[in-house]
């Protein structure tokens, strides 16, 4: 299914619509899916660390893996990635957020990162999340406004704080 939206001059965007995604619980049997996705939106930024093995990619998703905080992205009705933000402490824990290579780069991960910093803004609670070092990713989260907090040779840490509530405007 074509996600891209036309503009008035007749020209596609490569946006998705936002009536083309939504997300939908994970159960148990999507685990194999999305571990395979880890995998291949991993890959790269792992061998370049030195750090890919293509079994234990998959494992620790296996590992790690909560149906219950994770949703399934889906464009047009088909599978198209994953995220999870589990709930921890004072706030959230954003992982395994995954797009298939196909929906990268065409809005899509900022719609969705949208859609679940507005829940958590909701609730006032800040956001971290691990990014590899040297990810494209990092761009998206910090368009986001996550900032960094801490690294280590393999993962940098990133935390949002919550935005506030938009002020009403008092009437006389």
């Amino acid at each position: 299914m074509d996600t891209s939206t036309e503009a008035p001059d007749g020209t596609r965007s490569g946006r998705p619509d936002a009536a083309d995604w939504a997300l939908r619980p994970a159960v148990p049997g999507d685990i194999e899916v999305i571990a395979e996705l880890r995998a291949v939106v991993m890959r790269p930024d792992l061998e370049r660390l030195g750090r890919y093995d293509e079994h234990r990619v998959r494992q620790r998703l296996r590992d790690s893996f909560s149906p219950l905080h994770t949703s399934v992205i889906e464009v047009g009705g088909a599978f198209a990635g994953c995220v999870t933000l589990r709930p921890a402490g004072d706030g959230w824990w954003l992982e395994h957020f995954y797009l298939a290579p196909h929906q990268q780069g065409r809005g899509l991960g900022s719609a969705v990162l949208r859609a679940l910093l507005e829940r958590t803004d909701t609730e006032r609670a800040p956001v971290r999340l691990h990014v590899l070092q040297g990810s494209p990713a990092r761009r998206l989260y910090e368009r986001h406004g996550f900032t960094e907090q801490s690294r280590d040779p393999i993962d940098i840490t990133l935390t949002r704080p919550p935005r506030p509530a938009p002020s009403s405007l008092n009437e006389y």
